[in-house]
């Protein structure tokens, strides 16, 4: 329990008043041997005023619920986005006492397959023999047990929530990923922007003109600041312990080819040939480290609580919802 109210402090800060509700870039560590491939990690939406009918269908949140959180998936039930609960998103249940101090890979596999059964069967049907199906649903719950988790909120009014509302609903919501032009970062990037247009935009040096998670963060911290009077803040979710392998850091594209081991010889070599090449590596290596999110998130601005604070903030939801 003092793990869950934890990890759960920023964002239930956030979703503990519509005065201070928000839309808020989830930047998340990569994991596993793709992210080892392509460590850019990745990137949902999370907006605190906004709650889900179905995964596939929005409406404004009542007394006492916490939210959503929306991103792009590949391979996942043929939509283009789908949207989930908060507290499901990042621990695969329903209830703050339900999330785990510490698990292990089988612990994570039963939570997510038992929330799947109760809340997206229809979407997520069983396999063979009323088994737990292959495939990439299991992104949709539970991230925070692979990985951690770097938010990034700036508030938003009444007004702007019910457009996305309407916008998401009404139009065509089929497949559309893309890894280039049309991946998890787009959807991030065109959520936020619907909200505060041209706040987050490509980077043409650091990624090629491909949008990236960490792309989509170092834009809004940087429209944060030409924006002062906009409440803006940067909280961390903890990846949660156990024998889970840890995530590792976000990276940017070229960023990715300068650091990685795997690269590192056909680099240089190339770098060596072509010396602009090898000028525009080293530049983006500057430039990657001048924005690190586990170097943002240490700082004093961020919000931090203890549990006992936490536990006010989640009593005085749960009041506000029995009213």
């Amino acid at each position: 329990m003092r793990h869950s109210l934890y990890v759960l402090a920023g964002l239930v800060f956030i979703s503990a008043s519509a005065a201070r509700a928000s839309v808020t870039l989830l930047l998340e560590e990569p994991f596993g041997t793709f992210g080892g491939m392509n460590p850019t990690g990745h990137a949902a939406i999370y907006l605190s005023r906004v709650c889900a009918d179905s995964p596939v269908s929005l409406r404004r949140c009542e007394p006492g619920e916490q939210g959503v959180v929306i991103s792009r998936y590949h391979r996942v039930t043929g939509h283009d986005w789908l949207a989930v609960p908060l507290l499901p998103y990042l621990y695969a249940v329903d209830r703050p006492a339900e999330v785990p101090s510490e698990v292990s890979v089988e612990d994570v596999a039963k939570l997510r397959d038992s929330w799947r059964r109760q809340h997206l069967e229809e979407f997520v049907p069983d396999g063979p023999e009323e088994s737990m199906p292959d495939g990439e649903w299991i992104q949709l719950m539970g991230a925070a047990y692979d990985r951690t988790i770097y938010a990034f909120g700036i508030e938003t009014t009444e007004e702007q929530d019910d457009r996305f509302i309407q916008m998401l609903n009404s139009r065509r919501n089929e497949r559309d990923f893309n890894l280039l032009f049309h991946n998890c970062a787009d959807f991030a990037r065109k959520a936020i922007d619907f909200y505060y247009p041209h706040a987050v935009h490509r980077s043409l040096f650091a990624d090629a003109g491909i949008m990236t998670p960490k792309q989509a963060a170092r834009s809004l911290v940087h429209f944060s600041h030409q924006h002062g009077d906009l409440q803006f803040s940067i909280f961390v979710i903890p990846q949660v312990p156990g024998t889970v392998p840890r995530s590792t850091p976000v990276r940017g594209v070229l960023e990715s080819l300068v650091k990685s081991k795997r690269y590192a010889l056909p680099l240089v070599s190339v770098a060596v040939l072509h010396p602009l090449f090898g000028g525009s590596l080293a530049l983006a290596w500057v430039e990657g480290s001048r924005f690190d999110p586990r170097h943002v998130a240490g700082r004093p601005a961020i919000y931090e609580a203890g549990p006992a604070a936490v536990a006010l903030e989640l009593e005085s939801n749960r009041v506000a919802g029995s009213d």
